[in-house]
């Protein structure tokens, strides 16, 4: 009984609490800037330098989406959210725009950026002065978004929801808009439920529910009666968590070990919406939803968020974030190759980028997939954009990893374009001048970009400078073109090649050279010679000789790229070449899935800088671990894993069609060494996409923690053909909080797709 009651009464706070403040998000825009916008202008879309088209562009009254539209009458509109806008470039910042410089200012000009993998839009707006009020608006519009709160972010989803259900715009919803609405909203719920509801939220009785009262149905229709469990199983009145309660809660459940006195008042502070209950010291169950839907009370701990690992360390010692073609947007035969690449990659936290080099017209060397149809861009460009973006979300250096197929004459042009559009970013020497005796660290090389190529002679050689002018060097192993010589494709690039002085002395901790076997490596390998190895050639290495590998790799610098037959441009499982310690394990970032999101989940921590330190073992060349026998290691210390999967809120439609609804399972993927690799279901709900409860529980027994990430997959279950992805979410197990958790689920595309989470119980313990 007391039970019920306290369920009543969090239910009327929870809905007092909220109020709809529809137009809240703007109150600190540039008033100037938002009226134009409100009012609209017409724009020019640009795609090509044929392709220019008059748009005509208006923000919406909600100040969240952006509306356009052809100007001929008749024409189908779209809009997008401002949330979907990741950054606005000014000027001619795109490939597009600078095709057309000559024709349109730069101060007219400008790009909007989108998460994901999606499209840049192209602008040229009537004036300099429209072109500035719309890059102002935008940046602040976003601005305000990201300073949002939960509560705020959560009546923005509601507001949006009551738009689009509101078909006759009257301000207004009658039951047939409820019932569409539910079904766009993922819920399958029989119209008897579902009209009890609509009349309890009725409370003027008019037939129609107006902004509070929709409010209102909204919390009852969302009410998580397992968080409901959670509270009142710490609450001693079952009305609110007093501070000693909450202490409890963080204590038992949470096990937080540091000051949990102090970090209960936080959260109180922090999370509860209740002047009266704050002065209590106390948590109703409105501030224990907001602070469980926090990112704090996230899977991902909070204190691995920012950089927060030893950065002296030589470059060898850590994992890098790494790209592979990184020109080509699409595949490998005949996809675009674009600049953007470049840029997407890099302000992915991106820290080694490839450039394929060949011989173009004019003296100008180009980049572009060789022997194919994909298109072709200038080296320069590609130079110019990675000396702009290089270090926008990192201060930690670049690779650019060079595949040269040019003549000594355009060799001698790629030097001269690196150190004039580079200067002093790029790495020209050894950091003090000296022949040092080993890698240099990442902080060490802050805001400097390294070139990895081939080089005459060795280190010590061009410090002391008797390298003569231009030496035959070996076309290496690493290149791509080489790779395919098995099949007696491309025999030219057997032939030896030529390389020029002032391109080679570009070259200092990175040299590319072929590989012959891990014994000839002990004896003649220099630190700072760099080995690439295709990743079938790479497994078969790992599978034979894995401990050798893993002892190569204590010393120097390993890279591993996609097999030359994934013209897809699909991608490999990194994870079996972080486990003998390969740094830079190249993925091709323009595919989403498997490979990518394991990337995104390791790199997601330490500041997303794109440099994670290896484990210790990884990088003890005595202690010769073997991902095959990880029971053999020193310290070797198993972990069981247990995640109990209670719920789900809100998930996306992933079928269009009207009438479909989700019928979802959980997957839970552990993705380490070969003895930790495995995959466990929970069973699929029938039919509910809004808030399915699961309470299935899994199991895992891990025999190497440090090297484990564990992948969340939600999957539309279907029983004739293959299920559709629903959402995920990946992060390393080192990264995982205890407790009552939510998952913040992302798309395909790695991008987040509020407010749709799991609600999961964590438990990590040592196996005595």
């Amino acid at each position: 009984k007391t039970r019920n009651k306290a369920h009543k009464r969090t239910n009327q706070t929870q809905v007092k609490s909220i109020q709809v403040n529809e137009n809240i998000k703007l109150q600190n825009t540039n008033y100037k800037d938002k009226d134009s916008m409100l009012v609209g202008t017409v724009m020019r879309k640009i795609k090509s330098r044929s392709w220019k088209k008059q748009r005509y562009f208006k923000l919406q009254d909600d100040c969240m989406t952006i509306w356009y539209k052809s100007k001929k009458a008749g024409n189908t509109h779209s809009t997008f959210s401002v949330s979907d806008v990741e950054a606005i470039r000014e000027g001619h910042q795109s490939e597009v725009l600078l095709s057309i410089a000559d024709e349109f200012p730069a101060d007219r000009c400008f790009t909007l950026v989108f998460r994901g993998r999606r499209g840049n839009l192209d602008l040229v707006a009537e004036s300099a002065e429209e072109a500035q009020s719309w890059i102002s608006g935008m940046r602040k519009l976003i601005e305000n978004l990201e300073n949002m709160g939960e509560r705020e972010k959560l009546d923005q989803w509601i507001g949006d929801w009551f738009k689009k259900a509101d078909k006759n715009n009257d301000g207004r919803m009658n039951f047939k808009e409820v019932r569409d609405l539910l079904k766009m909203m993922n819920v399958d719920m029989n119209e008897h439920h579902a009209h009890r509801l609509f009349t309890m939220a009725d409370k003027s009785q008019s037939g129609t529910l107006e902004d509070d009262e929709f409010i209102l149905f909204y919390k009852m229709l969302t009410q998580r009666e397992d968080v409901l469990r959670v509270f009142q199983e710490y609450s001693v009145d079952g009305q609110t968590l007093s501070q000693s309660d909450l202490e409890d809660f963080l204590r038992e459940e949470q096990l937080e070990e540091a000051d949990f006195q102090q970090h209960a008042k936080q959260l109180i502070e922090r999370y509860e919406p209740s002047d009266t209950a704050k002065l209590l010291n106390a948590m109703t169950f409105d501030g224990f939803l907001m602070y469980l839907g926090s990112a704090e009370g996230s899977i991902f701990n909070p204190q691995k968020r920012g950089v927060f690992q030893d950065m002296s360390q030589p470059l060898c010692h850590y994992f890098i974030s790494s790209s592979h073609n990184t020109y080509l947007m699409e595949d490998q035969l005949r996809g675009q190759s674009s600049v953007e690449g470049y840029i997407r990659a890099l302000t992915r936290g991106c820290r080694c980028v490839e450039v394929d080099c060949w011989d173009g017209a004019n003296g100008e060397p180009i980049v572009y997939h060789g022997h194919t149809f994909t298109s072709k861009i200038l080296f320069k460009d590609v130079v110019s954009a990675v000396g702009t973006y290089a270090f926008k979300v990192s201060d930690y250096p670049v690779i650019l990893s060079i595949e040269n197929h040019c003549s000594v004459e355009q060799q001698r042009v790629m030097a001269q374009h690196l150190n004039h559009i580079l200067g002093d970013k790029l790495l020209k020497s050894t950091l003090d001048g000296k022949v040092p005796i080993g890698l240099p660290s990442p902080e060490d090389l802050k805001g400097k970009i390294l070139l990895k190529a081939k080089k005459i002679g060795g280190l010590e050689e061009s410090l002391n400078e008797i390298a003569e002018d231009s030496l035959n060097g070996e076309i290496s192993d690493e290149d791509e073109v080489a790779e395919l010589d098995e099949d007696n494709l491309h025999r030219e690039s057997k032939s030896k090649q030529r390389l020029s002085k002032e391109l080679s002395d570009c070259v200092v901790y990175c040299k590319s050279v072929r590989f012959s076997s891990f014994k000839h490596s002990r004896v003649h390998s220099k630190f700072y010679e760099v080995v690439s190895f295709t990743e079938s050639k790479a497994r078969k290495h790992l599978r034979e000789t894995g401990a050798e590998f893993v002892h190569h790799n204590t010393q120097q610098l390993t890279r591993v790229y996609p097999s030359g037959f994934r013209t897809d441009s699909s991608n490999f499982n990194p994870q079996e070449m972080w486990n003998v310690g390969c740094q830079i394990v190249a993925l091709n970032f323009q595919t989403a899935g498997e490979g990518m999101d394991l990337n995104d989940g390791l790199f997601s921590q330490n500041g997303r800088c794109g440099y994670v330190l290896k484990p210790g073992f990884l990088r003890d060349a005595e202690k010769r671990f073997d991902p095959e026998g990880p029971q053999k290691q020193d310290g070797y210390q198993p972990v069981i894993l247990n995640i109990q999967v209670i719920s789900g809120q809100q998930l996306p439609k992933v079928n269009i069609k009207e009438d479909s609804i989700v019928d979802p399972l959980v997957r839970v993927e552990i993705h380490g060494v070969p003895m930790d690799q495995a995959k466990q279901e929970t069973r699929y709900i029938d039919n509910n996409g809004f808030n399915p409860v699961w309470y299935d529980t899994l199991h895992f027994t891990i025999h190497t923690p440090e090297l484990a990430v564990v992948r969340f997959v939600v999957e539309d279950y279907d029983k004739t053909s293959k299920n559709d992805f629903v959402g995920q979410y990946t992060l390393p197990l080192s990264c995982m909080q205890q407790g009552y958790r939510h998952i913040h689920l992302l798309s395909k595309d790695g991008t987040s797709i509020p407010p749709s989470s799991l609600f999961v119980h964590i438990r990590i313990t040592r196996l005595e």
